[in-house]
């Protein structure tokens, strides 16, 4: 399990080098791109979640590593929502076109978000996690919520 999350890693770390260049022949390349990079953020988040809620016990040294991938991959999906995105095979909302600004400030609020979290997880300290998780994923909830089709 150990080795499939790491070759998931390298292949999302690969593909999202670097994200700012990150150009798209096609609309299905710039969704699969953020599909991708979310499902490596959910992936590492998930147990962070589990150990801030008590639903699996604390371990600092997973806690920081699962947060340093999600603040690295945090400013990367971004880049995927490109102009004509929005057909296909996507849950993505009009309004992250419509009002690309507050799309852009919710993806800003995430990232800011996932940094501390990262900072929280490598202090070693519970409460602190907890803390970091609960705003982390109250960005997730707003973006979620505003942005994205159920």
């Amino acid at each position: 399990m150990k080795k499939l999350a790491c070759l998931t890693l390298a292949a999302g770390l690969f593909a999202a080098l670097p994200a700012a260049a990150q150009s798209f022949a096609k609309a299905e390349d710039a969704i699969k791109y953020r599909q991708g990079a979310f499902n490596v953020i959910g992936a590492h988040f998930g147990p962070i979640g589990a150990m801030a809620t008590g639903k699996a016990p604390y371990n600092a040294k997973s806690a920081a590593a699962n947060a340093e991938v999600v603040a690295y991959m945090a400013r990367l999906p971004f880049a995927g929502f490109t102009q004509g995105s929005d057909k296909g095979q996507t849950r993505a909302k009009a309004e992250i076109w419509k009002d690309s600004a507050k799309f852009k400030a919710g993806a800003e609020k995430f990232q800011a978000e996932a940094a501390k979290l990262n900072t929280a997880a490598k202090s070693g300290d519970l409460n602190q996690l907890k803390a970091a998780f609960a705003d982390a994923a109250q960005t997730c909830k707003s973006c979620h919520d505003n942005f994205r089709n159920k």
